[in-house]
């Protein structure tokens, strides 16, 4: 019993710390919780976008004729909003996202009474669940800073020829004026 307590912690430990080193890495974890549809209807339609890059999950959702697929959809778009805040100097279409893992657990359970014949009463039992989507970037974090740094450095070169120009233009002004000064007297 006591070896049995041990694998737990240390189940529950390394699970911390994976979470941990994906929170760092730069992947995003999005929850949805207590959606009025049973698990097993859900997890029909999460299986068709585990493991698939953000823009082909999007279609797949939006032309699937299930009722999950909405929340699922909602959901999607909540961790790349979530992606985006966290990861805001990279731009989306670079970083190639997807997503990594989803699952759906399930959610509190309402219970109910159906009369039934000869004074019986049958249970309905109205499930619900929870929803968690991860989702990453397949490019490497090495080409996600070289962007930054290549844009970064183009705003610097941008400035400069801004003010470089200004220069320009306000010595070309401050000629004509001169020469306007000299025409005059």
């Amino acid at each position: 019993m006591e070896q049995l307590k041990l694998k737990n912690s240390i189940r529950r430990r390394l699970k911390k710390q994976e979470q941990k080193i994906a929170n760092s890495k730069g992947a995003v974890k999005a929850h949805f919780n207590d959606i009025p549809t049973s698990t097993r209807k859900m997890r029909l339609v999460a299986d068709l976008i585990r493991g698939k890059r953000i823009n082909e999950a999007n279609a797949i959702l939006q032309f699937q004729t299930k009722h999950a697929a909405k929340n699922l959809r909602k959901l999607l778009y909540t961790a790349i909003s979530d992606w985006q805040q966290k990861n805001p100097d990279i731009n989306i279409d670079k970083a190639d996202l997807y997503v990594k893992t989803i699952y759906v657990d399930g959610g509190p359970m309402l219970k109910r009474m159906r009369p039934a014949p000869q004074g019986r009463a049958y249970k309905i039992r109205k499930r619900s669940n929870h929803i968690t989507i991860v989702i990453d970037s397949l490019a490497s974090p090495d080409v996600l800073n070289k962007e930054i740094e290549d844009q970064n450095s183009q705003d610097v070169k941008d400035t400069k020829s801004k003010t470089k120009t200004s220069e320009i233009n306000e010595n070309q002004e401050n000629s004509e004026t001169k020469k306007t000064k000299k025409a005059t007297k």
